[in-house]
Order: structure tokens, then sequence, then C-alpha cells
């Protein structure tokens, strides 16, 4: 399929904006600390699913206005309808959600998040399915799915957040549904650092990958996602073709031009 430019992309349902190859996804809806909705679950899916073709986006950074994240899905908006819907419809909804996560990890451009305030539900699945993860001392991240009576498998909670913070602290986590404290999370390594202002913190992370090695770091993030399947022989046959691969781009012979030379190198992400 032919790239796409994404950098004057018009969103509906949330805020976007892209600078230097650097997007950022705003969800904005401050008075209800802002919750998802269908309709911005969906586009959220289809423009993560956009990303793997975009050709001028480098890196994404998602944040949530009037300092906090996200309180998961709308409780008027989507769990008092869903409440009314059968088996089928349920299905439906169950598997669109679990579409916005493997889009997330499917696109080849890191995702960061800076958290503030409430994250909660399905605005900690989308922290939990980022790259990295910015938080400022005031961040509260619950997967509290076991408060409203529904299990802690969500969206790829029991098979993601055991791969960042471990399976015992996981199971704790699922178990009560409680937020999970700052200090905690950066112990655990859930968080890669504590800012007062977390979306500072994650932009400029995000800059600096997309002035790095652009091509190179989306085969990363697809070795990190997909070798997790893998036997270690496995694995190490996928990264043999992948490195072998990033050894014919352009960005490889200018790296080594820039050693010779003594020069930092320019990456253009060919």
């Amino acid at each position: 399929m032919q790239s796409t430019q994404l950098a004057d992309y018009s969103a509906q349902h949330f805020l976007w904006e892209a600078n230097a190859g650097v997007a950022t996804i705003t969800l904005n809806r401050p008075e209800r600390k802002n919750p998802l909705t269908f309709d911005s679950y969906a586009e959220l899916r289809d423009l993560f699913r956009a990303l793997v073709y975009a050709d001028d986006i480098f890196c994404v950074v998602m944040r949530g206005a009037g300092g906090n994240f996200c309180s998961g899905g709308d409780v008027h908006e989507i769990i008092g309808p869903l409440t009314k819907m059968s088996m089928k419809e349920l299905m439906g909804f169950t598997r669109m959600t679990g579409d916005l996560v493997k889009a997330m990890r499917a696109c080849p451009q890191p995702i960061i998040s800076a958290i503030e305030g409430i994250c909660a539900g399905a605005g900690a699945i989308i922290a939990m399915s980022s790259d990295l993860r910015y938080a400022a001392p005031n961040a509260k991240v619950a997967f509290l799915f076991n408060r409203v009576g529904l299990a802690g498998c969500d969206m790829g909670a029991c098979a993601i957040l055991p791969r960042i913070i471990g399976q015992g602290r996981t199971s704790e986590l699922l178990y009560t549904g409680r937020a999970m404290k700052t200090e905690e999370g950066e112990r655990w390594g859930f968080y890669n650092g504590i800012s007062d202002v977390p979306y500072d913190a994650a932009t400029k992370m995000a800059h600096r990958i997309a002035s790095g090695p652009t091509f190179a770091n989306g085969i990363t993030k697809n070795q990190l996602q997909y070798e997790w399947n893998m036997s270690v022989d496995q694995a190490i046959e996928a990264e043999a073709q992948a490195q072998a691969i990033c050894m014919q781009t352009e960005d490889f012979v200018r790296a080594y031009d820039a050693f010779v030379n003594k020069e930092q190198p320019v990456f253009e992400g060919n």
C-alpha cells in the first residue's frame, strides 16, 4: 500500500497535532476526566492502523487534558448501554476495544504515554499498551474492572501487564482493582520516569526517538512485540533476519560514514 501523510490529520473525537515527526494525541473531555466513547475507541483504533502506512510520523505521545489521563469507558455512553446489549453485540464491543490495543502494538511508531491524575480502566490499558510511560507524582493507574463486576482480563491485560511488572504484582492489581501508586509504578518498571510535567518528559523522549533511525526503530518495536511468542532460537533467527534488513538501509551507511568522519549521524529513516 502507498505511504500516507498524517501530520495534517483532522481528528473528530480527540485532539491531534504533529511537529517534526512527533504526533500528540490529547484525550479532550476534561470535565469528565477524558473518558472514551464508542466513537473515540473506533477512531483511535483506525488512526493507529493508519499509522502503519504513515511516512511523516515517527513517534506518538498520548496524554489527557485538564490534569487527568483517562477515566476509562464513559459510564453513561458506554457502561450503561453495555448492560442492555446481547452477547453478539457485547462480543463486537470487546473485540473492537481489543483491536485498539492490537493496532497500538502493530504500528511501527513508538508510543509514549504522559500520565497525570486518573488513569483507570481503558485508560490504564492504553498506558500499558504504550512503549514508554512517564508519570506525574499524582498519577493513579487502576485496572479497576474487578470493581465493576468484570474480570481483569480486559484488552490484553493478563498477557501484557505481567511482562511489564511481573505476574504476582499484576495478579494483585487485577484481583483488587486498586490504584498503583506512582512510586510503586516506577519501582516495578511500569514507568520510565516520574516528572512534575510528564508531557515534557514524554515529548523530549519522543523527539529523541524521532531523530534516530526510524525505520530501525520500527523493526525494534516489531521484534519486541512478536518475540513474546518465540523460543530463544526462533527469536535469535528473527533478529538475524531483522538486523540484516536494517543493514541494507542508508541510515546504517550514514552512521558508519559519520563515525569515520567523527561526526554525529543525521538519520533520515531510509
